[in-house]
């Protein structure tokens, strides 16, 4: 009986998706956990992690990061 092994190209999207989620997970625990200089700031970047994909956790690691409220 041969086994068969996976492919590289499913090798690769298993490792991109893992990758994607853990910052995905990060970038959602981070707007949670912390305050925002808005009222509606952190419910806004919610929204953008949850719903724009690849880019939502991206975006707010560049922008994002910057308005929190420093304790």
């Amino acid at each position: 009986m041969e086994l068969m092994t996976p492919s590289f190209g499913l090798i690769f999207w298993m490792l991109f998706s893992l990758c994607w989620f853990v910052l995905w997970l990060i970038a959602l625990v981070d707007v949670l956990r912390n305050g925002f200089r808005g009222q509606n700031e952190k419910l806004t970047w919610v929204l953008v992690i949850l719903f724009v994909a690849v880019l939502g956790p991206i975006l707010y690691f560049v922008i994002g990061r910057k308005n929190k409220i420093k304790f």
